[in-house]
């Protein structure tokens, strides 16, 4: 139990160091991420996910742009009961292109969302850092425009998230699972 948490003090210090550098892709377009994407990858340095990461399937992400340049996430799981779970936000547009901002009234957290890199039609890998009470947690997640994803592209997505000090055993990727039925 002592190494555990030493390694997560450890890995949550190279994290802070790590991810002021991380910075969005070059010549980001809005307009492009727009659509239905599946989250095949997800990493993250927080406790809860240890828990529930066995559990864990591919889902779907559809991002809207606004006329203003913000993106509307709506995330949908279907759960093994059949029920869907969905969560929606409105990511606020910074000044830095491929740079968004949102407080997650699920979890209580602001977040702070960059696209890193992006193939319109194929990928992306969106670094999160979520703050709570001063506490901050790196999530990252890789998207695809399908449910499969290539052995490169998912070891890309592993080192990324090792660069961002998130440790081997909380990078995981996602099962494939049915899809939540359109609302």
């Amino acid at each position: 139990m002592r190494n555990t948490l030493l390694r997560m003090v450890a890995a949550m210090m190279c994290v802070l160091a790590a991810c002021a550098d991380v910075m969005p892709v070059k010549d980001f377009s809005v307009e492009k991420m727009a659509g239905k994407w599946y989250m095949v990858g997800f990493a993250t340095n927080a406790v809860w996910f240890v828990n529930h990461k066995a559990g864990m399937k591919m889902g779907t992400a559809v991002l809207k742009p606004t006329e203003g340049g913000d993106l509307d996430l709506s995330y949908a799981n279907l759960n093994a009961d059949g029920t869907c779970w969905r969560m929606t936000h409105l990511a606020r547009k910074t000044e830095t292109p491929g740079r968004f901002t949102f407080h997650s009234q699920v979890w209580n957290n602001d977040n702070d969302m960059r696209i890193v890199e992006v193939v319109y039609d194929d990928y992306a890998l969106v670094h999160t850092i979520k703050t709570k009470n001063g506490v901050s947690e790196v999530l990252n997640k890789l998207y695809s425009r399908t449910p499969e994803s290539s052995a490169v592209l998912q070891q890309r997505f592993t080192q990324f998230s090792l660069d961002t000090g998130i440790l081997a055993d909380n990078i995981a990727i996602l099962p494939k699972n049915a899809e939540c039925p359109e609302v």
